[in-house]
């Protein structure tokens, strides 16, 4: 961040020259310097459309990083984690004989353990990890038992182990196995381990943090005290890992939106339901816009559904049978049931009714910016990614069996135009076909499968299979976008549905003037608009590149007396579609501290030169001195730049 030598700014002359003000901005002060943008440029630099991604782009962990192991990449790697979070449990009791012990995984970046104990502290991991230390240096073997379910239980009862009995319980397979640290502690486990916790890198194994856990998720039961750790092969990879715990922390949503001012969760109001300020609604705005856009240009219509309906339209659906859990409750208006929306299919499947359709008429093609409710437990929320209101990019393809394949490669398509406007380009896709459970005929289940997979070879992106991992209703494509860290977030969806046309009873009529039924093909690119902004915010660090920042221009005075010229300017670039702000108030070294902690593109300095010439001197945050320009050239090159997904 820029700050001014204290002496500079008192030398501040009222009449603000081009040499000073370069001079100004140079960042003389030996803090973090911009060097691969630092040149002065007085023309548009033409760049990719993804500026930079973040405010330290030397910190980011696509540079220079280690590549992590994962659980799926390493076998030796799963073993270590759930080897340590035995070896965690064991420590515990140790140091605290009363816990009673639960169960413990390992998880996608290392490992937990749920108590039955007292609240823990920080200090008290301190020790835990100190008992832990000295459990993997003694070398202890990790000794796997077969034994019967009488002999386990008879084991469980003489520890008093209430929760493992009711693990027991549930456990089908015979015989039960156990698995031993040396002849010091044992804990009923299926493995895998490491041969001994002398192959654990103590150095490489930090505990992280404590949680509050009810007992098998149920809010009703003992609340648990859960120990986070985390787990690898050696110390490189873990300073690597705590490095991009810490970059992500850096980028957290929720707090870059409250330092931003984008969005709020007033508890007022309730969890779990979003407040988009005017600067968040701005860019809400913008990227609503450019989907609306691209969904006309590609032959799409738009609705708008309600948000309530009568009860009885989600029995017909299945969503009060199967879905029942993630709903509000229902209300009762004039004596009928109405419920909240969880899903916008059945509306446009309303639509699709309201007349008898022709094979001549499709594809049809609808979409909607539809906002929904599902209830989350109070636990689960989190930011703008896990909430109970919030807003779909819902659309839906009515199309005939022999056109599934061009639709699905036409959402393909428009799903990457989309993507790439928002900086996203690396993606993860998964195919998922048909589970044992399902509906339809193997006809129809083997066309829609080959087309979803035609589509993906004609696009030549390459996909996984997740065999049997479709909805009971269709095949379908998922894709994973992936941020600036590398994170994969799940936003785009293709799924094929025989079920609900069948619910609803949807037909056409064929060329034979025989009633047929149509295939329904869901899809969503950007998935729920408040996740999609929380990512956003957490790709860019809060640095959106000039096109989508909600304020793309702060227009700062060297006096108050230059404030009425920075009026005009402002209001000259906002009649031209640019989003200004004057700032003032405040010693310019200031007001550029602001202009740089909100991370503004642009900032246009006025000073009695700039007054006298008609000009403002302007600095890029992604570009460097750009030097005095009149208004208009100002404007001119601010309007390429978005235009053209450039920046300045």
């Amino acid at each position: 961040m820029f700050v001014a030598h204290k002496t500079t700014v008192m030398a501040l002359s009222l009449s603000l020259s081009r040499h000073f003000v370069n001079r100004y901005f140079h960042r003389k002060d030996g803090l973090r310097s911009r060097a691969r943008f630092s040149a002065v440029a007085t023309e548009v630099t033409e760049t990719p459309t993804a500026p930079p991604r973040g405010e330290d782009r030397d910190s980011d962990a696509s540079e220079g990083k280690i590549e992590l192991p994962t659980n799926q990449s390493s076998e030796r790697l799963l073993r270590i984690r759930h080897t340590c979070a035995h070896v965690m449990a064991m420590a515990v009791q140790k140091i605290y004989p009363d816990a009673k012990v639960t169960i413990g995984p390992w998880i996608e970046d290392g490992f937990y353990y749920d108590f039955d104990m007292g609240p823990l502290t920080d200090k008290d991991l301190k020790r835990i990890k100190k008992e832990m230390d000295r459990i993997i240096s003694k070398n202890l073997p990790l000794i796997r038992e077969e034994v019967s379910r009488d002999e386990a239980q008879k084991r469980i009862m003489a520890v008093n182990e209430p929760y493992k009995m009711e693990i027991l319980e549930s456990i089908k397979e015979e015989p039960i196995t156990i698995y031993h640290i040396g002849n010091e502690w044992w804990d009923l486990c299926a493995g895998p381990h490491v041969e001994s916790t002398g192959n654990i890198n103590r150095k490489a194994v930090e505990l992280e943090s404590v949680a509050g856990a009810y007992w098998r998720g149920d809010s009703n039961r003992q609340m648990l005290q859960r120990i986070y750790g985390t787990a690898w092969e050696n110390e490189e990879q873990l300073k690597a890992y705590l490095h991009f715990k810490a970059e992500a922390k850096r980028r957290d949503h929720r707090r870059i939106g409250q330092d931003l001012d984008l969005f709020s969760i007033q508890d007022e109001a309730g969890g779990g339901l979003v407040f988009w300020h005017p600067k968040g609604a701005i860019v809400r705005h913008i990227i609503e816009d450019t989907w609306k856009k691209v969904h006309i240009q590609n032959g799409y219509d738009l609705l708008y559904t309600p948000h309530v309906a009568k009860a009885d339209l989600w029995k017909i659906s299945g969503h009060l049978e199967f879905y029942k859990e993630s709903m509000f409750e229902q209300m009762e208006i004039e004596k009928e049931l109405y419920q909240l929306r969880p899903m916008n299919c059945p509306y446009h499947i309303l639509v699709y009714k309201r007349k008898l359709h022709s094979y001549r008429d499709f594809p049809i093609r609808v979409a909607e910016l539809g906002t929904v409710y599902r209830y989350e437990l109070s636990g689960s929320l989190h930011g703008l990614f896990r909430v109970r209101g919030f807003t779909q990019d819902d659309a839906h393809i009515f199309c005939l069996d022999d056109q599934i394949k061009d639709e699905i490669r036409g959402v393909l398509d428009l799903t990457e135009e989309i993507l790439l406007q928002f900086g996203f380009d690396k993606y993860e896709v998964n195919l998922s076909t048909r589970p044992e459970k399902s509906v339809g005929g193997d006809d129809i289940w083997d066309k829609a499968t080959t087309a979803l997979k035609d589509a993906l070879n004609d696009k030549g992106w390459s996909y996984q299979i997740d065999d049997g991992g479709g909805a009971f209703y269709g095949p379908k494509i998922d894709l994973k976008i992936e941020d600036a860290l590398g994170r994969k977030w799940q936003c785009s969806t293709i799924q094929v549905d025989f079920n609900l046309p069948q619910r609803f009873d949807i037909t056409y009529v064929d060329s034979n003037q025989e009633k047929k039924r149509p295939i329904m093909i869901h899809r969503a690119v950007l998935g729920s608009l408040e996740r999609f902004f929380g990512v956003l915010i957490e790709h860019y660090a809060g640095d959106f590149p000039l096109w989508l920042s909600p304020v793309q221009a702060r227009i700062l005075p060297v006096k108050d007396s230059q404030i009425e010229y920075c009026n005009e300017v402002q209001k000259r670039l906002k009649a031209n579609g640019i989003r200004a702000e004057v700032c003032s108030g405040e010693r310019l070294g200031k007001l550029i501290l602001i202009a740089e902690k909100l991370k503004t593109p642009l900032m246009a300095v006025v000073g009695d030169q700039e007054i006298e010439t008609q000009t403002v001197t302007v600095r890029s945050r992604f570009g460097g001195e750009l030097g005095t320009m009149a208004i208009d050239d100002f404007i001119s090159k601010m309007k390429h730049a978005i235009e053209n997904r450039i920046f300045l």
